[in-house]
């Protein structure tokens, strides 16, 4: 039968190919294995929660085993959340599972992102794949939600109210697109059946789709690695996929399991018998989302309220601006990002080497700067906890963090871009002192100091092989009578126009050309 199945489909000779591809060993590439690892638990939590939920808005009367809800009036979901947690056998655990997994899963995208990032791993030919796990992210944001919605308990039938007054603040049109996706008025019986659809149908369906090509990609494009000797731009050094790898990650995948059901099993998540059933009258400022929409409730938290009639159309710019402009922004950013790097780079070859983040100031400070402004955001969005932890006053509180959001961020920005230009001039100074010994020398002065050695030449080869762009200069010569390109080349002095310069001699020189060549080009003579 293998026999057969090989002279009619090339089984044999790409199964070879790719159980021998190799897989750079390093700690960072496994990020994106967590967060599949946790896509796993999550489908297979999953399924076992739809056996036992109903997606209905009907209310009735509470007659189940919690006895302090008995009587009172719950919607068929609330029931059935209910009825998982206590009469289905490990259902409790379970749904802490599923819900820990849902948490890691987005943090592991979004640290899989980050590294990416700040390691210039998107870069060509890797753009079209840094769009899809921004997609990813999207989607999983949004899965996220849909499932955070269901128990149709207090907390989340706040969220559900919250995400209706951001679709109202949306102007002529959001009036229109609050009746289509609620069916009516809030909260109406066709929301939780709607998100359940597509909470269990849609968007797992994309998500798995745009996991596969994502994996695809990555095995076609080969993965990027660390600048170590022996590794250059045209290959890749690692282990192979079978059996050294294939036995490391499957390790991976039974300690993220392991994991997530030991925090379920000792850490209570999402209690909903102690919300209750939904009601608009109990809702509180003590309702707060999961951490990864907990920006969005920071920013409606800090916006100051504000509206402007137009045209006879009220904007509330208090909603719109955090609500739906600040998430459009930051994904609009997501998507360009490495387009906007690659235009003001210029043309350059493929990519296949990470950066150090340090070689990349601009870059690194600029990440640094977007995710100490998600962190004020993120604190803004449990500022009662605060008020109630440390008993500072709330307006105290507000006007702190507002201030914060436009301080801190420039603040780590010239902070880390300082710190990655002084750990250049580190290794620069490394390169030519050498690093201590541990001993100790007299001079011919009858002094002593401390003796100093050679860095490893593996440490020379980290540190000298690095992306060197300049800054653009193309349509700006003086020659020219109209400088075209202004702004671009402008851009491109701020962010490649503060480098530490490393002593590198001719043969050194030479040599960090031929590995930083271009996958196809020819090495130079006697590398």
């Amino acid at each position: 039968m293998a026999a057969a199945l090989d002279k009619r489909l090339p089984v044999s000779a790409a199964g070879k190919e790719f159980l021998r591809k190799a897989f750079p060993d390093h700690w960072s590439f496994l990020l994106g294995e967590i967060t599949l690892y946790s896509l796993l638990v999550l489908v297979v939590t999953g399924v076992f929660l739809t056996f036992f939920f109903h997606p209905g808005m009907t209310e009735q009367p509470y007659t189940g085993s919690y006895v302090p809800l008995q009587g009172v009036m719950t919607s068929e979901a609330y029931v059935s959340v209910l009825h998982i947690s206590f009469d289905v056998r490990g259902g409790l655990l379970v749904r802490q599972v599923h819900h820990w997994g849902a948490l890691v899963f987005v943090a592991a995208i979004g640290v899989h992102l980050l590294r990416i990032f700040f390691t210039g791993a998107f870069r060509r030919p890797r753009e079209v794949n840094w769009t899809i796990g921004v997609t990813l992210f999207l989607l999983a944001l949004l899965e996220g939600f849909c499932g955070y919605s269901l128990p149709d308990d207090l907390l989340s039938g706040t969220g559900l109210r919250t995400t209706q007054g951001i679709m109202l603040s949306i102007p002529i049109v959001g009036t229109y697109l609050t009746f289509f996706v609620f069916g009516g008025e809030f909260p109406g019986h066709d929301i939780i059946p709607r998100l359940y659809v597509a909470h269990i149908l849609l968007l797992p369906g994309l998500l798995l789709a745009l996991v596969v090509v994502h994996l695809a990609f990555v095995i076609y494009h080969k993965h990027t690695q660390w600048a170590l000797p022996g590794r250059t731009n045209r290959n890749v050094v690692g282990k192979p996929f079978f059996l050294q790898y294939t036995a490391k990650s499957v390790g991976l995948l039974f300690a993220v399991a392991g994991v997530l059901t030991l925090m379920s099993a000792l850490m209570q998540i999402n209690p909903v018998w102690e919300f209750g059933p939904y009601r608009p009258d109990h809702v509180s400022i003590d309702a707060q989302p999961d951490w990864y929409v907990g920006f969005l409730e920071g920013a409606l938290r800090l916006m100051p309220g504000v509206e402007t009639d137009v045209a006879g159309h009220t904007v509330v710019w208090n909603v719109l601006l955090p609500g739906v402009v600040l998430p459009t922004a930051l994904f609009l950013v997501l998507y360009g990002y490495p387009y906007f790097e690659r235009w003001v780079t210029g043309p350059l070859p493929e990519q296949h080497l990470c950066d150090r983040p340090r070689n990349q100031p601009t870059r690194t400070a600029l990440g640094a700067a977007a995710v100490s402004a998600y962190a004020v955001l993120l604190m803004a969005g449990g500022q009662d906890v605060f008020v109630r932890v440390f008993g500072i006053r709330l307006e105290v509180l507000t006007y702190s963090f507002r201030t914060a959001l436009f301080v801190v961020p420039f603040v780590a920005y010239h902070a880390t871009k300082r710190a990655c230009l002084g750990l250049q001039a580190a290794d620069r100074r490394r390169l030519l002192e050498g690093r201590a010994a541990t001993e100790v020398r007299r001079t011919a002065e009858g002094g002593y100091q401390g003796a100093k050695t050679l860095l490893p030449a593996a440490e020379v080869y980290r540190i000298l092989v690095r992306d060197e762009p300049r800054p653009r200069t193309h349509g700006t010569e003086a020659w020219r009578w109209f400088h075209k390109h202004r702004i671009r080349n402008a851009l491109s002095r701020w962010y490649f126009g503060k480098r530490v310069e490393l002593p590198v001699t001719e043969g050194q020189r030479q040599r960090i050309e031929a590995v930083r060549a271009a996958p196809g080009a020819e090495e130079a003579d006697g590398t």
